[in-house]
């Protein structure tokens, strides 16, 4: 009997609760924070959710759901076997555990498993050659976050006085209310495209890219996205959420609008390739890039609140960068781990 559709739907189905869980609530999180005492959970669930259907179908349309992200990949050439459940199931219980992993190096090298060698020692130098798949995804991971931390702190160390210092000490008036909260819905709407055009590709890589669907088999999974998507609103975004939640003024409407539009901006630049130094197409992990964009921006406002780096900052952002390592790690670990089991 072939198991072949099983495997593809039931690590669509894992990978889809595990990319949410994780990846959408680093996306979404300052917006989730920033709202959840105002604004009824299925109001931004809904507004989340208008861009997601809108997203899915254009890119199904196109026939190109992943937005270019699996090009490289060959999926037509996977023998779908019974460990590929397994990084998304991994994920799951990681991200339950409050800890943010990347969804790309979990699931993604997973279908690079032919590009990986065959000998332990050859595999961990795959990990440091930016020539090789793997290679090059954690190098431009990992850029993504030097990028995202150093721009945070140039930023912030030169607004906050302007920015966050004044949030901090005058509260949102009745009458600016309205702009703020149209730039915030604005600029989580840019940032939340940018996202699913670069991490749509976790979840569909289990379908072929999607791009063999049905209709009725793409509806399917568009309505499993979107009650996902639901639950996560519903649950508050999980214990992933508490790395945005104890970040400084994260729950200030105008302080989550700035966030959001670095982090876009920043995945716009890696997506289009403007600092010519990865393959546009090359997935990278998201995670990371909103990791440094969190840790710059807490480090540039205690510079300029506090004059110095406190132990708290410090212990805060060196936690935060050890759990994504620690993600990696453990992504790296199972795909070889699979690898080797099935040669």
């Amino acid at each position: 009997m072939d198991f072949t559709a099983i495997v593809m739907w039931l690590g669509f189905i894992l990978a889809s609760y595990s990319v949410v869980g994780n990846d959408v609530i680093q996306t979404l999180g300052t917006f989730l924070t920033s709202n959840e005492k105002r604004v009824k959970w299925y109001i931004l669930w809904a507004f989340a959710a208008s861009i997601l259907c809108v997203t899915l179908i254009i890119g199904y349309v196109q026939a190109d759901i992943d937005y270019g992200r699996l090009d490289n990949f060959d999926l037509d050439a996977i023998q779908y076997n019974w460990y590929y459940v397994l990084p998304p199931l991994v994920l799951l219980l990681i991200t339950r555990s409050g800890i943010p992993v990347s969804t790309t190096f979990m699931v993604l090298t997973l279908f690079s498993l032919n590009k990986i060698p065959n000998d332990l020692s050859s595999m961990v130098s795959s990990v440091f050659d930016m020539e090789q798949k793997l290679g090059g995804m954690i190098q431009k991971s990992i850029m993504g976050y030097i990028v995202a931390f150093v721009s945070a702190i140039v930023i912030y160390v030169l607004v906050t006085r302007l920015t966050e210092k004044r949030f901090m000490e005058k509260p949102i008036s009745d009458q600016s209310r309205p702009f703020w909260i149209g730039a915030q819905w604005f600029t989580t709407g840019f940032l939340w495209y940018q996202w699913l055009t670069q991490d749509l590709a976790n979840i569909y890589v289990y379908l072929r890219g999607g791009t063999e669907l049905s209709v009725f088999g793409f509806i399917c999974s568009l309505l499993i996205l979107v009650g996902l998507l639901a639950y996560i609103f519903y649950s508050r975004g999980g214990k992933v959420q508490n790395v945005v939640r104890e970040k400084t003024n994260t729950a200030d409407i105008r302080a989550a609008t700035f966030v959001d539009l670095i982090y876009g901006i920043i995945l716009y630049i890696f997506k289009y390739n403007y600092l010519g130094l990865f393959e546009a197409k090359l997935p990278m992990s998201t995670t990371w890039v909103f990791i440094g964009l969190l840790a710059g921006r807490e480090i540039g406002i205690r510079l300029n609140l506090d004059r110095k780096i406190t132990k708290q900052t410090a212990r805060m952002v060196f936690s935060d960068l050890g759990k994504v390592f620690f993600g990696l790690l453990v992504s790296v670990v199972l795909v070889f781990i699979i690898k080797l089991i099935g040669g």
